[in-house]
This record gives structure tokens, sequence and C-alpha cells, in this order.
């Protein structure tokens, strides 16, 4: 009876851990109920999924061109790298196809292009990281700034608009009247990125380089193609995104997307992928892209003025940071 007793509470010690870590592993989805829960206690005429559940339908498609963003970035912080310069790619992606599209272009190709040329500067960004070495933190960065400027360059400051229904359906459009093609094309995403994360070779190559990248070398992994494609992918869906943004919105300017700079890294972080590289899941950085945009919109919802919503965007990213720390504290723990 005693061995009996013993058995038991050992297993007990051994589960308790297991349910800490799923715990702290799935974080982002615990908060995301809890925020839904008191949100609805606060104000219930809005935010009960039964007196308003096309709310539930807009939040998706409200973070969708986020949400993309967030996957590819969230592919380079994998290996322990990052990548800023997603906005400066979308903009100019996105500038190039909207004049050519207005000069004649169908717009299939136009979109096309703006994917491609996403494509290409995430190419150059790994190359220039994986080849010569660069700090990807300031590799990126100084390729933001240098794209920023040509988006100035083309739009000179001023708006341009493109609101033929030829380019605008992909933003506005919805499916059986409810759901969004945006919200489509963001699930379709985030099921792609998760078996190339989780069965494929280059998946696993990608946790490889990011826990160790000295081991992945030694074990036969090419470190400098995974971190090329790796980047290459981050630009395509920079330019993805770049298309659905400026097909929601009908415009370019030189501000174009410049709010979802710092947005991506919170929502992926929140999502638990790690600073540190090796650790993310995709189901998880999705829900910090849905926490991030339900926890802003309902900001709104209570009436809080922009810049206070500024604010609490700033500490979110903040609380990632926090998050990721402590989740690194804890598994070194177990």
């Amino acid at each position: 009876m005693s061995n009996q007793t013993g058995s038991v509470d050992l297993q007990k010690r051994l589960d308790k851990p297991n349910i800490q870590k799923n715990v702290i592993e799935n974080i982002v989805w615990v908060l995301l109920v809890f925020g839904i829960i008191i949100f609805m206690i606060l104000r219930p005429e809005y935010f009960n999924p039964l007196k308003n559940i096309q709310l539930y339908f807009n939040i998706p498609m409200q973070a969708a061109v986020m949400g993309v963003m967030t996957i590819g970035v969230a592919g380079t912080i994998l290996l322990g790298d990052i990548d800023l310069s997603v906005v400066g790619v979308m903009a100019v992606s996105s500038a190039v196809g909207v004049l050519l599209f207005k000069s004649g272009v169908p717009s299939p190709l136009a979109m096309l292009i703006i994917v491609a040329m996403g494509a290409l500067f995430g190419f150059i960004n790994g190359v220039l990281i994986a080849k010569l070495k660069t700090v990807a933190l300031i590799e990126t960065l100084a390729m933001n700034t240098t794209l920023a400027g040509v988006v100035l360059a083309i739009t000179k400051g001023r708006t341009i608009t493109v609101a033929e229904a030829s380019y605008t359906w992909l933003g506005q459009g919805k499916l059986f009247g409810n759901i969004s093609y945006l919200m489509i094309i963001l699930l379709i995403v985030y099921l792609v990125m998760y078996l190339i994360w989780r069965k494929t070779a280059l998946g696993r190559s990608m946790y490889a380089v990011g826990g160790n990248s000295s081991c992945a070398r030694v074990s036969g992994i090419s470190v400098d193609r995974i971190r090329i494609i790796t980047f290459t992918i981050s630009g395509l869906l920079a330019g993805l995104a770049g298309v659905m943004l400026s097909s929601k919105m009908g415009s370019i300017n030189s501000a174009f997307g410049s709010t979802y700079g710092m947005d991506t890294i919170a929502a992926a972080v929140i999502g638990g992928t790690s600073l540190s590289g090796g650790v993310g899941k995709v189901s998880g950085i999705l829900g910090g892209v849905l926490l991030l945009n339900f926890i802003q919109v309902g900001l709104q919802v209570f009436g809080l003025d922009s810049y206070y919503v500024q604010m609490a965007t700033g500490l979110i990213i903040l609380l990632a940071v926090i998050i990721d720390s402590l989740r690194i504290r804890f598994q070194n723990k177990l």
C-alpha cells in the first residue's frame, strides 16, 4: 500500500512541472481568454459573442496584415536573429506594384510583383547576414531606413490612391458576406507555416540553428542556406502583407504600414517565440497576434485616445520581453 502511495506522490511531482510548462508555453491563449472575460464583464453588450459575433470576425480581419508579417519575422527570431526591415520592404514593394497597376499592368501581375519584390529584399537581407556576417539587427534596421527613404521619394509625400475594384476586392471583399478574404489568407499562411515549421526538414533545421548554430553546422546543416531561406520567406510575407494592406486601404503613402513595426515583434514574443532563438510555435504566434489586436480594439471601444492606445502597446511590448525572460528562467529550472 505504501509503495502505491509513494508512486502516486511521485507521479504528482512529475506532472506538476509538466502542467506548469504547458501553461507557460500557452500563456498567450490563457491571457486572451482572460482578456475576453474581463472585457465581457465590463462591456457585455459589445464583447459578448452571443450579442456581437461580428466583432470576433472583425478582429482576425484587422489582425490579418500584421499576422502575416509577424509569422515571417518570427521565423528570423527563431534563428536567433531578427528582421526589422519588414515595414520598409512592404512599403516599397507595394508602392512599386500600385504604380505599375495604375500604369496599366493587370492587378494579378502587379500583386505578384509586390510579393516577388518582397522576397527579393528578404533574399538580399539573408545573403548580407549569412555570407557577409553582418549583424541582423543593424543590417535590417539599415535596410528599413533606406527603404523608408525610397518610399518617400516614390510618393513625394503624397497619397497615391488605387480605388479600382479589380485591385481592392482582395482587401475589402468578403466570402458569404461575413468572412473577409484577408482572414482567409491569414489562416492559410499560418497553416502553411505550421506545416513548414513542424513537418519539414527546413523547419527542423530552423529550430536547430536557433538552438545552437555551431552544433547545427557540425551536424551537417547548411546554416547560411537556412538563414537566407528564412529571411527570404520573411520578405515574401512582408510583400504579401503589402498586397493585403494596399488593397484594403486603397492607397499608398509615405507612412504606409509604419504602425506595424514593433507590433510584429511583440506579437511573436508574446506568442512564445524566444528572442534567444530555438523556441517558438506557430499556434502561439497566432495567439499573440490576436491578443495584441484584441487589446487594442478593446481600449478603443472604451474610448481611450490613440496616444493612450499607443502607450498601452508599448507596455505590452515590455510585458512580452518580461514573459520571454521568465519563460527562459522557468525552463532552465525544469
